[in-house]
């Protein structure tokens, strides 16, 4: 079956840097547009970063553009989101997803979706 595990979360100090990761078995990883989403407590999940299945367009929301990069590497299926300049607004859990060609890379239509990694950011 599809899984897909984030990794590289944990607690960073306002203005550092984590990088995420996302491998993913099960599918044919560069056939799938994937996704990055977060969801802080309270709040609804937001997309945060897109990429297609060839790498060639991506997708940043407002809130994290110039901040965060969203990459993969076909070869390992994995996607990657470094994340820089970091903030106490972006805690939360950051998810992976993975879509079948999907139409719009924001929207929350992912075909699967991980167990998601915990960003936390102080102060």
């Amino acid at each position: 079956q599809v899984q897909l595990v984030e990794s590289g979360g944990g607690l960073v100090q306002a203005g550092g840097s984590l990088k995420l990761s996302c491998s993913a078995s099960g599918l044919s990883f560069s056939s799938y547009d994937m996704g990055w989403f977060r969801q802080a407590p309270g709040k609804e999940r937001e997309f945060v970063a897109g990429i297609r299945w060839s790498g060639n367009i991506r997708a940043h929301a407002d809130s994290v553009k110039g901040r965060f990069t969203i990459s993969r590497d076909n070869a390992k299926n994995t996607v990657y989101l470094q994340m820089t300049s970091l903030k106490p607004d972006d805690t939360a859990v950051y998810y992976c997803a993975a879509a079948y060609r999907i139409d719009v890379l924001s929207s929350g239509l992912y075909d699967y979706w991980g167990q998601g990694t915990q960003v936390t950011v102080s102060s």
